[in-house]
């Protein structure tokens, strides 16, 4: 059976996340809509992580096995015709059978974009064009705070206050999806563990944007949009910088600060061996 590695770029405003949902425009189903379109099997992809609602990706990795031989090139051509303008496949290879999108990940690095827009007496307008790919943010934001509370969070720490109210609701759908992949009963996978290693954390100013770039062995559901909202009000005067260590401590959400909009994310690279 050939099994095929795919990187995708996709402009996520249109979906409904990355994952499949009954009646619901996803990345995940218009995907395998295309996948079967093409070659006629009815295939699930597998992605490297589950962008939310209106999320982007410059390099999502998508995993899957047909049972029919076709040529990469014709694979990688006939799906950017099948799929829409939205979603576009940048690589399409053949892998070893054991290669997973999401189990063989090592690393990923994801951006967040903010654009300063100001106070109501002096706004900024954010145009059309970009709103969709930004943050357009009216509080004043310091850069060096910024900076100083991202610091905080290098190297291996237990992410529970930084991730969703329900933290291992993404995680346990993923196991119990794991689980009926593999025949195995969900009550033998292992317990959630909410512990991550962050190895670059910094931001910095291109042209008219903040940008947030942090690279970690793994995320939780809504970590990064969670950890800029806290920034943002570090960088606001809301809150110290210096508090980042106490909130990860606490291992509450509501320690942290809100969650920013999904439209500044994007999943910018998935590392493997």
């Amino acid at each position: 059976m050939p099994h095929w590695k795919l990187i995708l770029t996709y402009d996520g405003t249109p979906y409904n996340g990355w994952q499949v949902q009954p009646n619901l425009p996803t990345v995940q189903g218009t995907l395998a809509q295309a996948i079967h379109r093409i070659t006629g099997e009815t295939v699930l992809p597998q992605g490297s992580g589950r962008t939310d609602t209106g999320v982007h990706a410059l390099a999502q990795v998508a995993s899957f096995s047909l049972t029919v031989p076709i040529p990469a090139a014709n694979l990688h051509r006939a799906l950017n015709r099948a799929l829409p303008a939205s979603i576009r496949v940048l690589s399409v290879e053949a892998v070893p059978e054991d290669f997973h999108a999401r189990h063989s990940a090592i690393r990923k690095t994801y951006e967040y974009r903010i654009l300063p827009c100001g106070d109501d007496h002096d706004a900024r307008i954010c145009s059309p064009m970009l709103a969709p790919y930004v943050w357009p943010c009216r509080l004043s934001l310091d850069l060096a705070i910024l900076q100083q509370a991202a610091s905080h969070i290098l190297g291996t720490h237990d992410f529970t206050s930084f991730a969703a109210n329900d933290p291992d609701q993404t995680t346990r759908e993923e196991q119990r999806a794991d689980a009926n992949s593999l025949s195995t009963p969900y009550s033998l996978l292992p317990t959630p563990c909410f512990t991550r290693t962050i190895h670059h954390s910094a931001w910095h100013r291109q042209e008219d944007l903040l940008i947030y770039r942090i690279t970690g062995n793994g995320f939780l559901h809504h970590m990064v949009r969670n950890l800029v909202g806290t920034f943002v009000e570090a960088a606001a005067n809301r809150i110290s910088a210096d508090e980042i260590p106490t909130i990860l401590a606490a291992r509450n959400r509501s320690a942290a600060g809100p969650t920013a909009p999904a439209s500044g994310l994007f999943l910018v690279e998935v590392e493997y061996e």
